[in-house]
């Protein structure tokens, strides 16, 4: 055998590895996160495993130091697949929490717009005349003064 050969089933396995951890960071440079950003740990699984369990930490806990969103990832046999589960767990935490800050900001912004926006016309004139019809029901509800009479 060619030492340098690689089987076709290896080099498609590979192939797909990379191409989907090169989505993922695609996908951080849109979120605009960092990499240094990160604390990734490999912990030992909890529960049934047997061997494996025991041998290898699987397990992954990936926390964005930022923010302060934690993933925790054990639904995988192999560290490689819980690995690339809890990245894309923890990028859609991230995403989402950058949609619902971008909403509020603009919800925020849409108030103070209706807020600072001056009355209407008619709006004015219509506010004028309660105002007027409201005066006029307080001095009739005061006492006779004593000049009067």
């Amino acid at each position: 055998m060619v030492s340098g050969f690689v089987s076709a089933k290896r080099l498609i396995m590979q192939l797909s590895e990379n191409t989907r951890y090169q989505k993922q960071i695609l996908w951080m440079r849109r979120l605009k996160v960092l990499s240094k950003d990160f604390s990734e740990k490999f912990i030992c699984s909890p529960g049934k495993g047997g061997q494996n369990v025991n041998k290898v930490a699987t397990t992954v806990a990936i926390i964005h130091i930022p923010t302060g969103l934690s993933v925790k990832c054990h639904a995988q046999r192999t560290q490689a697949a819980n690995r690339w589960q809890a990245w894309t767990l923890i990028l859609t935490k991230i995403e989402d929490q950058q949609k619902r800050q971008k909403v509020a900001q603009l919800a925020k912004a849409e108030k103070l717009r209706r807020q600072k926006r001056g009355r209407s016309r008619a709006g004015k004139e219509k506010m004028l005349a309660n105002k007027k019809i409201q005066s006029q029901k307080k001095l009739s509800r005061s006492r006779p003064s004593e000049h009067d009479e």
